[in-house]
């Protein structure tokens, strides 16, 4: 055994010794549990050394999220349908792809996975996986919280056989969860028949949905052989979805436990000394302080999902007023090297309001569901203390979202759709794009209906030819956001002061105007990102930017340039400039 090897063992002890402390646990072999889950993961054959607070991103990286199924073409399987969309539409465009959960599943559109080990045969095969995976840096979903109540671990729960037998968490219905934190409105407990009676699992999110047990340690030692096997398949980010919820305790919120951190920590230790380029996310929609800790002492995530972003900047567009995503943003720290945030600002779910808890008053709150419920927006709703429910989340595709202000709708719908997208792509951190923002998809009213759940209204299926179609045809606002959006994307991988972790300063212009200033590593690029959040041309003095006057000035998206530091600065209705002393092309 080599001295890394070593090392390896006695960091997986670690973790493991607080996982599975000695009260409940008095039998537990924990170095023998070390050595199987690095065996598990191929280590005991030698690994890496992780090399410490490195950043494995730069500029250049932009994430495209999209189902495995959001594209699909007769005749073609739709991974090889989204694998061709990809490579004829947004080559050099975005270098990474999330596909959201590629499984056989039960429900949730794929986050209740049957069997994490296939993949769902209505959308294709393993190769379909690779051969995407080889064009592009894959993230894949890691369901790690629950399961399908129709997998072969949970039918063997209610058969009290192996594997599975003891692989889901269990409650007395007689138990005091009160403190327990809900996603949803559903009862906690499901009533089950097993061969040794009635039991009761617990069920996060839905009855279909059925909590592990990482208590016991043969599901943590499922869970990293799942892993290997990704990793092996050519995935190479991994998406904890709903991770706050792993570790569960009578008596506490079964929110963000100590464990659960120690269960990230752990998985971050194999999966770094197995592949050096690997990369956890966290998916923890809770809000902002919280959702923080879990870049650790960045010895966890390297990444965490920004789910304050989202409703925050919607609200400013719609409001004409920065000040509280100005806020917010003064508050937020710098990534360490090592760690960065991942931005986005619409995705296969809604847009989550936990995250501004304490960020915006009830009554802004109000007048944001209000004004997206104009515009066709859902809303979906979770428990709260009390026995009350309180609105977790607007769901709306974000180009309606983007049809007006507060006022109701109005004839800027694409500049303001495209001021959100040049703020999130300025933003410290790496910019995630969902492929109907990219395409600019309406809500899809009808698949509501259909399926019952509101989130099917931002999960509409596109017919490749269809879309290529307008696409194709610059009349279609398809085909006008498409080319503006792409063309920001291409200005942006180019400049190194917007490098995940580049520098980054709130600027103070009022409230009408969102900005901040970013600054290479090198320190020899500055871009000031200015945007205008209203309606209304609002004129800046350039002299209140404070650029430095031996500096030429370009502003890299209308490619102006600005000689004179006297004038001012006339920003059209949601209009974005990226000025800059340096333009990289």
């Amino acid at each position: 055994m080599t001295s890394l090897q070593k090392e390896l063992r006695f960091l997986v002890e670690t973790h493991l010794d607080f996982i599975y402390d000695q009260e409940g646990y008095l039998e537990l072999d924990r170095s023998a549990l070390a050595r199987r889950l690095i065996q598990i993961m191929s280590l005991d054959e030698g690994c890496l050394k992780p090399v410490v607070h490195e950043s494995l991103w730069d500029e250049d990286d932009i994430m495209l999220i999209s189902y495995g199924d959001s594209v699909v073409q007769e005749g073609e399987t739709p991974l090889h349908a989204l694998s061709h969309f990809l490579s004829t539409h947004l080559a050099g465009t975005t270098n990474c792809v999330h596909i959201l959960p590629f499984f056989p599943y039960s429900s949730d559109d794929g986050f209740a996975v049957i069997d994490y080990t296939q993949v769902n045969d209505a959308l294709g095969d393993w190769d379909d996986i690779e051969d995407i995976a080889k064009n592009f840096k894959l993230m894949s979903d890691l369901v790690i919280n629950h399961c399908s109540s129709r997998s072969r671990w949970f039918d063997n729960f209610k058969q009290c056989k192996d594997p599975g037998r003891d692989y889901f968490t269990e409650a007395d219905p007689d138990a005091d969860t009160s403190e327990v934190v809900r996603p949803r409105t559903s009862p906690l407990l499901r009533e089950v028949e097993t061969l040794e009676g009635k039991k009761y699992v617990w069920c996060t999110f839905s009855h279909d949905q059925v909590d592990l047990d990482f208590a016991n340690p043969e599901v943590l030692c499922e869970f990293v052989q799942i892993i290997a096997l990704y990793l092996l398949r050519g995935v190479k980010i991994f998406r904890l979805d709903a991770v706050a919820f792993l570790w569960k305790e009578l008596g506490t919120s079964c929110l963000h436990h100590p464990k659960t951190h120690e269960i990230i920590r752990l998985l971050r230790t194999l999966v770094e000394h197995h592949t050096a380029d690997a990369i956890l996310i966290t998916e923890t929609n809770v809000p902002n302080h919280e959702n923080l800790s879990y870049f650790g002492n960045a010895n966890e995530a390297h990444a965490v999902y920004n789910f304050s972003l989202p409703p925050l900047l919607i609200n400013a567009l719609i409001t004409g007023s920065s000040q509280h995503l100005k806020a917010w943003q003064m508050t937020m720290p710098p990534a360490q090297a090592g760690t960065f945030y991942f931005n986005f600002i619409a995705s296969h779910d809604g847009i989550g309001l936990r995250p501004v808890e304490g960020l915006l008053s009830e009554e802004e709150l109000d007048a944001l569901i209000n004004t997206m419920q104009q515009f066709g927006a859902r809303i979906s709703w979770r428990a709260a203390q009390g026995g009350k429910n309180k609105a977790y989340e607007i769901n709306v595709s974000l180009f309606d979202a983007m049809q007006g202000n507060v006022q109701g709708p109005d004839k800027w719908q694409i500049p303001r759709f495209l001021s959100a997208h040049a703020i999130m792509l300025a933003l410290e951190g790496i910019p995630a794009i969902y492929i109907h923002s990219m395409v600019a998809t309406n809500n899809f009213q009808e698949g509501v209906e259909l399926s019952k759940s509101n989130r099917t209204i931002n999960r509409y299926k596109w017919d490749q030819a269809e879309l290529c179609s307008l696409l194709d045809n610059p009349a279609t606002h398809h085909a006008k956001v498409f080319s503006l959006l792409t063309e920001l994307i291409r200005i942006r991988k180019k400049q190194p002061a917007f490098h995940p972790n580049a520098t980054q300063f709130t600027l103070h212009l009022g409230d009408e105007i969102f900005g901040f200033w970013r600054q290479s590593l090198k320190r020899d690029q500055s871009i000031f990102c200015i945007n205008n959040v209203t309606d209304q041309t609002i004129v800046i003095p350039l002299s209140s930017i404070n650029l430095i006057s031996l500096d030429k000035w370009v502003d890299l998206i209308s490619a102006d340039e600005f000689d004179d530091l006297h004038k001012d600065l006339v920003l059209q209705p949601y209009q974005s400039v990226w000025l800059t002393n340096k333009v990289c092309v």
